[in-house]
């Protein structure tokens, strides 16, 4: 008896795969009508794109796209405007942003800047003040307490000098005895400091004129260059961090009424910055 042939499946693609294609693309019709029929509050949707241009400095020709957008709406013309939508891109004018959302937004953005300013503040003081103990402990160990002042801010670290430890009266030249003195602080500033160092020259309001010192201002200019000169020829310091003014009566820090005022106000005081 013969065998029954096998039934074969016919050529090409299932019939169920033609109906599944079918029902796809009516489904992809049905959407683009339903996106087609949308309508977008233009509004709203301008405003938010002022409010990001402000903001993020984006260009501002996506905004026509809704409408008859120059690289969307336009279909096949979109390459030959290629150089009309570059051009058209770029920060807003002032006229087209309101100042009600410039001043929500830049609120926003100076908020933001004045929290990060104080965290940075608070840190940057937290680490002065472990520099001013650090070093108030070196001060303490060579019996300097009666010499040297340190006090600190969130901007840096200062060591206050007396000018009678210095100079003698109307002079700018170092005294031998500040020598000793003058060497720790060198070595305290090259242990410590990180970037500039400030060296300022006080004087007291009592009026100064002599063959060399014209003023208060030329007298304390040069007490703080002969600072400068003793740490640039006595220390491993950068001469380019290093920066030396006079500042004369100008910033008094007791009464220049009485001597133990005065006394105080003839000073050099020595800031360690912080790192930029």
């Amino acid at each position: 008896m013969a065998k029954r042939k096998e039934d074969t499946p016919p050529p090409g693609s299932p019939a169920w795969m033609a109906t599944f294609s079918d029902l796809m693309n009516l489904l992809l019709c049905f959407f683009v009508l339903l996106f087609s029929m949308s309508t977008v509050d233009e509004a709203k949707y301008n405003e938010l794109v002022a409010a990001m241009n402000n903001t993020f400095s984006i260009f501002n020709a996506g905004a026509t796209s809704i409408g008859e957008g120059i690289l969307i709406s336009n279909g096949v013309s979109q390459l030959n405007e290629l150089d009309k939508y570059i051009n058209s891109t770029g920060k807003l004018d002032d006229g087209d942003v309101s100042e009600e959302q410039i001043e929500h937004f830049q609120g926003s953005s100076q908020e933001q800047l004045e929290q990060y300013e104080e965290q940075m503040e608070s840190l940057n003081l937290q680490a002065n003040e472990e520099m001013a103990e650090a070093i108030e402990e070196v001060v303490a160990e060579n019996n300097m307490y009666d010499q040297i002042e340190i006090g600190f801010t969130a901007q840096y670290v200062q060591l206050t000098m007396k000018g009678a430890l210095l100079f003698d009266s109307g002079s700018a030249d170092l005294k031998p005895e500040s020598m000793e003195v003058l060497a720790k602080v060198a070595t305290i500033l090259e242990k410590y400091s990180q970037g500039e160092v400030e060296i300022a020259g006080h004087t007291d309001n009592v009026p100064i004129s002599s063959s060399r010192f014209a003023d208060n201002e030329e007298l304390s200019s040069a007490r703080a260059l002969s600072v400068f000169y003793y740490l640039i020829e006595n220390s491993s310091l950068d001469p380019v961090e290093l920066k030396h003014s006079g500042m004369g009566q100008r910033l008094p820090i007791a009464d220049n009424s009485t001597e133990a005022g005065r006394s105080r106000n003839r000073r050099v005081e020595i800031r360690i910055l912080n790192p930029a």
